[in-house]
């Protein structure tokens, strides 16, 4: 039904139907004529339509919460006006602006229509008619004099407001109507008056809410005047001041200020600046000796001038160019990392060779507590470089990079330059922490920002918004840290050198247990090798059964709540030595707090043992599926990601699709419901590595045979039965070397990712690799046959 045929309808009552258009932030009045911008696509169907002889009426009502996206009946006042549409314009950005003029009040009896648009059964309100008496001219002319000193007060309000109510009066109520519509009342005062049938006690109404409004601009008025006051007091001040400068001159005495502009001076001639800098910097200083001392400009430029001085634009240090040296610094701080040693020796090799080359960006990533900060501390020592560290985990605002644009009240430099001022040289070792922990919000987005920054062919000119002056940022060495690299936007990583810095195995973590940690600890809580020693078997015990992690933070912990110990015991007993064995480690640090992994249970039918990658570097992932009757409805619970619900839910067709070779009766999948469970159920787990796990335990559930749970595996599963390879290689293996696992199933296609695999790994594990499920069957589960069999594995 067209919107305008609306009108034309009435009910049994008399009642008439019309389109209900919301109000979020006006009333309307009868006989008021205002402009309406219809935005909504909901609202905008009350207007479409092909166009009518007839004048289009709707019903305007007042929304209580202007915070809905799409009003609902109970969310707007029952009274509200009936409108005519005088006019509609279509506006570009697909606007549509409808000129209305007010009829009559109305009230909505009944809502019929809620989409597309609201329609309403509504009833006029009549309004109680008066004669001319002397307490109603009295109020009228009570109301206009109060309006006519508004007006006086209000620059909002025209000076031809009072003329055109007064033409257009016609009661009391008429008189209310004006005013209410045209001066800024309060939404809820305006529906107050609005829903006010009696003429009368409405007109009393509006005389008290002008009778406020002029008290507040005369309260307003009064503040304008003071601060005027103040701006004259300031400006006698300004001229006083310049007056006793000259005389002050004269005498031969200098200000406070004038000193201060003299040092100012002084620096930027000594300073070595680019051009433009120089000329800004002398600029800003002419603009500084004809500011006011006292005035906020002054203050302003006072510290700009200050950072512009401060800045290394020409300062830099001498890199030391010695591969020996540096390779034994680098082997004295870090034990192991041999391809990043390796990348920062061909960068000062070719440094040595081309003086002016671009500045690498290398992004070093890998589990926490690997050493990822303190090998950035190092290379700026081995080259001979100054060490600036920010951290933007947690950055979401573009001007902690970019810095503040100058008019911002506190505005500073952003990150960036702050750092280089800190060092005093233009080329110091800048790592920059937590890169993959920035985020974006309303007030921009860093990412962007950092992508000048960790460009070599952009750099040279960063623009600063404090400073607005190019800083040429090409010799700073650049080195960022992340966990992870997927959180990193694409155009940020393709800008960077990735390094990967992985986990440490047991072996590594015990040397370097022995040669860092454990001196380091002994220092700072004041022993000594006498005093205290460790055995390779205590360290170890402390590896296994008190820490689980990729890096070393924990173990580092562990060692130094040792120490704490012993420091205690030597305070109280006085006794100078302590040996920490492997047997007396829980009288230091407590029951064991990890459990060897494989002996938590023996082989079972349904379990099966994964291998997962996580930030923290690898771990141990079980499967387990028990079956109960039902119908053959699937289960899987332990706060699984939607790709592991669907590699489960490819493993169980597979295994539906082979039930004969696998002596699974052909009926069992409709007798059973199955429920996969993956333990530690407060942790978010993902990704399509577990395949081939979930199909072992499936496979093993449904034909009854154990799993082998001396066998970890990990892979991707297709539905034909092919096995994919995946990421984490490294992680995971040292995940099962760890845990003792003797045996891993891995995709044939991940074996080049043993490379870096120590070897000592690689001799106490027996690696099969596979490249159809039916090949992990084999391996896994105990007195498997398959017929048919495809080629086997083979173990390396």
């Amino acid at each position: 039904m067209c919107p305008s045929k609306l009108l034309r309808l009435e009910d049994r009552t008399g009642a008439k139907l019309l389109p209900i258009l919301p109000l979020l932030t006006n009333v309307f009045f009868p006989d008021s004529i205002g402009a309406l911008q219809i935005r909504k696509p909901h609202n905008k169907q009350i207007f479409d339509g092909e166009e009518e002889e007839d004048e289009q009426n709707i019903g305007l009502v007042l929304q209580k919460d202007p915070a809905m996206e799409v009003a609902r009946p109970k969310a707007l006042y029952n009274i509200g006006i009936q409108a005519k549409v005088l006019k509609k314009v279509y506006l570009p950005e697909e606007l549509i602006q409808v000129i209305i003029q007010g009829t009559q009040r109305i009230q909505v009896l009944e809502y019929i229509q809620e989409m597309p648009y609201l329609v309403a059964r509504v009833g006029t309100l009549a309004e109680k008619e008066y004669k001319d008496s002397v307490r109603i001219g009295a109020l009228m002319a009570e109301a206009l004099t109060l309006l006519e000193k508004l007006v006086y007060l209000d620059p909002g309000l025209s000076e031809e407001l009072l003329p055109i109510i007064k033409i257009n009066l016609k009661g009391p109520g008429n008189l209310a109507d004006l005013i209410a519509s045209n001066v800024g009342f309060s939404l809820k005062d305006k529906q107050i008056l609005l829903e006010t049938l009696d003429g009368k006690e409405r007109l009393e109404r509006i005389i008290e809410l002008l009778e406020k409004e002029l008290k507040f601009k005369q309260v307003d008025v009064e503040i304008r005047d003071k601060v005027q006051v103040e701006v004259e007091k300031s400006q006698r001040e300004y001229y006083l001041r310049q007056q006793m400068a000259t005389i002050k001159k004269e005498l031969g005495e200098e200000s406070r200020e004038e000193a201060d502009i003299e040092e100012l001076k002084g620096k930027i001639i000594k300073k070595k600046f680019p051009p433009l800098v120089k000329t800004t910097a002398e600029h800003e200083l002419t603009r500084l000796e004809g500011a006011f001392a006292s005035s906020p400009e002054y203050q302003v430029i006072h510290t700009y001038l200050d950072w512009i001085i401060s800045l290394p634009w020409k300062e830099a240090t001498q890199d030391r160019i010695d591969l020996n040296l540096a390779t034994k610094i680098l082997d004295r701080d870090h034990y192991g990392l041999e391809k990043v040693k390796e990348r920062i020796l061909e960068f000062l090799a070719v440094h040595k060779l081309k003086k002016d080359m671009k500045g690498p960006i290398l992004c070093f990533v890998g589990p926490p507590g690997v050493g990822k900060t303190s090998l950035g501390k190092s290379i700026a020592q081995a080259i001979g470089r100054k060490f600036i560290r920010i951290s933007v985990g947690g950055v979401r605002d573009e001007a902690e990079i970019r810095g503040h644009r100058r008019t911002y009240v506190g505005a500073m430099p952003g990150k960036i330059l702050q750092g280089l001022r800190r060092a005093g040289t233009n080329n110091p070792l800048f790592m920059i922490d937590e890169i993959d922990k920035m985020g974006a919000d309303v007030r921009g987005d860093p990412y962007s920002a950092l992508l000048e920054v960790l460009d070599p062919e952009q750099n040279r000119d960063f623009v600063d918004h404090y400073l607005d002056l190019p800083f040429d940022l090409s010799r700073v060495l650049f080195i960022t840290t992340a966990n992870v690299l997927y959180s990193i936007p694409a155009p940020l990583r393709d800008r960077m050198e990735v390094m990967e810095l992985n986990g440490y195995t047991e072996g590594e973590k015990l040397v370097i247990a022995k040669k860092y940690l454990v001196p380091k600890q002994l220092k700072e809580n004041g022993l000594n090798a006498k005093k205290l020693r460790f055995t390779d078997e205590a360290i170890r015990g402390i590896i296994r059964d008190y820490t689980r992690e990729a890096g070393l933070r924990n173990l580092e912990r562990a060692i130094s709540g040792v120490c704490r110990k012993v420091a205690k015991l030597t305070v109280l007993n006085r006794q100078g030595h302590y040996s920490v064995d492997y047997p007396n480690l829980t009288a230091y640090l407590g029951p064991v707090t990890y459990l060897p992994v494989e002996a938590e249970r023996g082989d079972e039918v349904g379990v099966a043992t994964g291998l997962a990658w996580t930030p923290t570097g690898g771990d141990i992932l079980y499967v387990e599926a028990i079956k109960m009757r039902g119908n053959g409805k699937l289960q899987l619970t332990g706060k699984l990601g939607e790709i592991m619900r669907e590699s489960a839910q490819a493993a169980l067709s597979y295994v539906k699709s082979k039930a004969n070779e696998l002596d699974i009766p052909e009926d069992a999948f409709d007798k059973w419901d199955i429920h996969i469970h993956i333990p530690e159920g407060a942790i978010p787990k993902d990704g399509p590595s577990a395949g081939v796990t979930l199909a072992v335990a499936l496979a093993s559930l449904m034909n009854e045979r154990p799993v082998k749970h001396q066998v970890a595996m990990s892979g991707e599963i297709t539905l034909r039965g092919k096995v994919l390879p995946v990421g984490g290689i490294r992680e995971k293996v040292l995940a099962a070397h760890g845990a003792g696992l003797k045996t891993v199933i891995l995709p044939a296609k991940n074996q080049q990712d043993l490379a870096d695999l120590p070897e000592q790994v690689k001799a106490e594990i027996n690696f099969i690799w596979v490249e159809n499920i039916q090949q992990v069957f084999e391996n896994a589960i105990y007195d498997i046959i398959l017929p048919k069999s495809p080629p086997s594995a083979y173990a390396h």
